[in-house]
């Protein structure tokens, strides 16, 4: 597993907005300017957050984005798995484990499993909440 780019800034882009919830809509500009990262990138990181009901935006001249929920209602996992598919550490576990043949008889499908659950378990245990106050001891 390899965390891309746009997983990466997705998740700087939820935390800029996390740190500035009380500012109202944040326009992408602000946050390009704050974060070092091209707008046009981030607007193409907004639209599966959006779609997710992570984001709500407002238009017009004060305009731009806010999180929907509190920052501690969002996971680290959750904000991952939105912009880059899935998380699994080998092919096999991105879909159904029944559409591989040797599933049955996959002697290192446990191994892979396991390294799953723990992947799974730290970022869904890790809060934007957690990452601002950064008093959580999983980080």
């Amino acid at each position: 597993m390899k965390i891309s780019t746009k997983g990466r800034y997705a998740l700087r882009l939820m935390l800029d907005l996390a740190e500035h919830r009380g500012d109202g809509f944040i326009a992408l500009k602000d946050v390009a300017e704050r974060q070092n990262v091209s707008k046009k990138y981030l607007e193409q990181i907004v639209p599966p957050l959006q779609k997710a009901d992570m984001l709500q935006s407002g238009r017009g001249l004060q305009g731009g984005y806010r999180l929907a929920k509190d920052p501690a209602q969002y996971t680290v996992g959750e904000i991952l798995r939105r912009t880059e598919g899935s998380l699994s550490t080998v092919r096999c576990l991105d879909g159904d484990i029944d559409e591989c043949p040797h599933s049955p008889s996959c002697l290192t499908l446990p191994i892979w499993q396991g390294l799953n659950r723990v992947i799974d378990q730290y970022l869904d245990g890790i809060t934007l909440q957690d990452v601002l106050d950064r008093t959580c001891d999983k980080l």
